[in-house]
């Protein structure tokens, strides 16, 4: 998903949060969390709307949903979140959105209905992280770094 990547190209997060690529490293990136309060998870979410649609579950309902209704790509989320809640590391605020795929196998395309509401997924992530009480703001110019479109920044945006 190409959420995150947008997401950066079109905003700037305070120097406190962040938006980075967990791919499917799952444990390995407990140290990037541990100490962090508020977490958005951003993935494809299986779910019985037509593809599309806009899916937000939080707190108590993402470590569920993490096992059974995220894409094969995010494996190790529900390793990650046990991991966290083993160090008493758990974020305090914890928020899945995502959109609902045509399909969760394994590829990169996406289907026409997640691409014309991928906009719209970028516009939440920025809301949610407003209302967790972090300054996003519109980027004016799009950075250095994120000018070579080949690269993926991320399925999971750190706050």
């Amino acid at each position: 998903m190409a959420a995150i990547e947008k997401f950066s190209r079109r905003y700037v997060l305070p120097l406190q949060a962040r938006a980075l690529d967990g791919g499917t490293l799952g444990l390995a990136l407990l140290s990037l969390f541990e100490g962090g309060d508020d977490v958005i998870i951003v993935d494809a979410i299986r779910a019985d709307q037509p593809a599309g649609s806009f899916v937000h579950l939080e707190g108590d309902d993402v470590a569920p949903a993490v096992r059974t209704r995220l894409s094969v790509h995010q494996i190790g989320v529900a390793d990650l979140l046990d991991g966290l809640r083993l160090l008493d590391a758990y974020p305090l605020r914890l928020h899945l959105l995502g959109l609902v795929p045509a399909t969760l196998e394994l590829g990169l395309a996406r289907s026409p209905a997640v691409d014309r509401n991928l906009p719209l997924l970028v516009q939440r992530i920025a809301d949610e992280a407003r209302r967790m009480g972090y300054a996003v703001s519109p980027r004016l110019d799009p950075p250095s770094h994120l000018s070579d479109r080949r690269g993926r920044l991320t399925h999971i945006a750190g706050l």
